[in-house]
This record gives C-alpha cells, structure tokens and sequence, in this order.
C-alpha cells in the first residue's frame, strides 16, 4: 500500500489545524501542521509535502515572504494561501509572488479539495531550452534569468511565467484565456482579469524603457498581449 500524500498546512489557529487533519484526513491525506514559521521550516527540512496550505497572518513572521521564500527554495511546490483577507488586491499579491492559490476563510471542505487536487494532478512544467534575444532584452528560459542590455532582471515567478508565456508565442497574440491557462491550470478559478493586467503592468515597469509606450509587449485591445522583437 502507497504512503498518503503528504500536506503542510501552516495555520496560527490549532483549531483550524485540527479541522485541517480531520476533515483532509478523511481523503486520503497525511497531514503535517505548524503555527509558525520556524516549525514549518523545520518540517520542510525534514518532510517532503507535496503541497503546502498557507495562512498570511502568523506569530513569527509574514506568510506573503514565506510564501516567496518557498517558491526561491522549492520552486515546482505548490502553496495555496487560505486567509481571512479577501480584498482583490491582497489576492493579487499573493498571486504575483508565486502562491498557486488563494482561498478566503471560512472555506467549504469540498472546494478546498477540489483545488488541493486541481494543483496534484498538474504535471511539473518541462523546462524549456532556449535562450530568446530580443532588442536589448535577453531571456535565459532554462535558468529562469533575465537580463536587459546585461544587467539581471529580478522577476517574481507569476512575472516569469507570464513572459514565457508570451515569449511562446513570440510576434503572435496571445489571449488572455490562454495566459489564465499557462499561468493557472484551474483558469475557472480565474476569470477576473484583474490579476493579468497587474502582472503585465509590474513586468512592463521591469522591462521596458517606457511602461506607457510598451516596446516588447504590446497590448491588443479587447483580445490580449502580444511579445513582438
């Protein structure tokens, strides 16, 4: 008999925690708790999660800058963020720094499941083997680096993959449904167009000499982006 997967849900609350253990426990899943940020560390030495549940607001720390320092040291691990925080624009942070989800306390069981196996079943992403030059921009895709006229750009993972996804398709439009789909495997769970507009807003400033004036993505009204060079 296979060992059932293991999850790390991070959580300041032990009751939530125990809601967590009981109710995911039920389907199948070990799961591995803490309420700070220095036990989950420590479970992440020692533990392979293959997800990780993560609350924004903890004792020892920020679950936004865990959530990035996550995805710097294991970067195919899913984390989906539950947080009573439910403004659009703390989404869309979360979002941009690498988190695979975002659910708003309180949640139902049934969808939380839904999407713990929604983030399980996507593939690991191939990586890519080519280097794209474009004007003074260079895009390492294998190393996941950027560089304009030499220097290393620094870009979130959202920001990366939104301009693989472009690159992909390079001097063709790209839709926004397709760059929900690249970016979010699940792109029901996205279908506000927020959240694409603000990543393409951040990666333009990055970028571009002029964000206003765009050289490299080009916005095509009422459809989508297209990455000319």
């Amino acid at each position: 008999m296979s060992e059932p997967t293991k999850l790390l849900a991070i959580d300041d609350d032990p009751d939530i925690l125990r809601v967590l253990k009981a109710n995911l426990g039920l389907h199948g899943f070990s799961i591995l708790t803490a309420e700070t940020l220095m036990g989950a560390r420590r479970i992440l030495e020692l533990q392979r999660p293959a997800l990780v549940l993560l609350d924004l607001m903890l004792p020892d720390g920020d679950g936004l800058d865990f959530c990035r320092e996550i995805k710097e040291r294991h970067p195919l691990l899913p984390v989906i963020m539950l947080t009573a925080k439910d403004q659009v624009d703390d989404k869309v942070t979360g979002l941009e720094i690498g988190a695979d989800d975002y659910m708003v306390k309180p949640f139902e069981t049934s969808e939380l499941l839904a999407r713990i196996r929604a983030r399980l079943r996507q593939p690991p992403p191939v990586p890519p083997s080519e280097v794209v030059v474009a004007g003074d921009l260079e895009i390492d895709l294998p190393n996941h680096q950027v560089r304009l006229r030499g220097e290393e750009v620094s870009l979130t993972p959202k920001e990366f993959q939104l301009l693989s996804c472009l690159v992909a398709k390079r001097n063709q439009l790209v839709t926004r449904e397709e760059i929900r789909r690249w970016l979010w495997k699940d792109s029901r769970l996205y279908s506000w167009s927020r959240v694409i507009d603000v990543h393409t807003q951040h990666l333009r400033q990055k970028i571009e000499d002029n964000a206003a004036e765009p050289r490299y993505i080009v916005t095509v009204m009422g459809q989508g982006y297209r990455f000319e060079g």
